[in-house]
């Protein structure tokens, strides 16, 4: 990989955008070899948490705009779909794209974005794409996809309307307006907001809080809660008792309550 690293601590991945000189800016291989990271990594048994950073001074400025000259999203993109041959290939093209952020939000434990600088663009909707953000003062989020005549396609219509309801995220979206973190803690995209030199710390510390909880709990409890704005409530229900019917005959469970009344540490081994 040459635009990202990913690299672990124990049950913690970090995974690192690492174009520090263009400020992370994205481009077709960054998204390429992001997907491909997420295929490796998405059902891991040994990840807990993972963390999302950008290299340098910004999460991430976006879409790397001296490539729009070229074709981002591959050879077929700009051809245009013939009848009979399915969908549209730049319909396509932007799925697959997709799908380098999709894998963050449904991979079974959770996912932190730790934002400095710009998450501006793409790069915002990356950090949408996380359970949560912890966000260091003085970064800006945007989608500017407006000002290039383009649509937040990589989730952003979808992610921020669920964060700070439709009309702000219309209103963000419409105006391609940029706001500060405090005010997008405010509308409620940031979980934790430090200063910028505790950024890591803070990351670290929400994730190693994380990775110590018992894993099987945390998988079920991720998945009834993503599911919660799309679900009615007794099928929500039924998730969470599916969950638990899971955690109640497992080892952690007995590993937990061995471990409270011998007021222990549980050692937790997610089966």
């Amino acid at each position: 990989m040459e635009t990202i690293r990913f690299d672990r601590t124990g049950h913690v991945g970090w995974l690192r955008l690492n174009r520090p000189q263009k400020l992370n800016s994205m481009t077709a291989q960054m998204w390429d070899e992001m997907r491909e990271l997420g295929q490796t990594l998405r059902d891991d048994p040994d990840l807990r948490v993972l963390v999302v950073i950008g290299e340098g001074r910004a999460f991430s400025t976006g879409i790397d705009t001296s490539q729009f000259g070229g074709d981002l999203l591959g050879s077929n993109s700009s051809k245009p779909a013939k009848e009979g041959q399915g969908d549209d290939p730049v319909v396509s093209a932007i799925l697959r794209t997709q799908e380098a952020f999709t894998w963050l939000e449904e991979t079974p434990y959770p996912t932190i974005a730790a934002v400095r600088g710009h998450a501006l663009g793409a790069g915002m909707q990356l950090a949408l794409a996380c359970d949560m953000r912890v966000v260091a003062r003085g970064a800006q989020f945007g989608l500017l996809e407006h000002r290039y005549g383009l649509v937040p396609d990589l989730g952003g219509t979808q992610r921020l309307p669920r964060l700070v309801g439709t009309g702000k995220a219309k209103e963000l979206i419409f105006t391609a307006k940029i706001i500060d973190a405090e005010e997008a803690q405010r509308l409620g995209m940031v979980e934790q907001l430090v200063d910028d030199e505790a950024l890591e710390t803070a990351a670290t510390t929400l994730a190693e809080t994380i990775a110590a909880q018992p894993p099987l709990a945390v998988r079920y409890a991720k998945r009834a809660i993503n599911a919660a704005l799309d679900t009615p409530i007794r099928q929500g229900l039924r998730l969470e008792a599916e969950g638990q019917a899971v955690c109640l005959r497992s080892e952690d469970f007995k590993a937990a309550i061995r471990a409270y009344k011998e007021r222990q540490t549980p050692q937790y081994k997610g089966r």
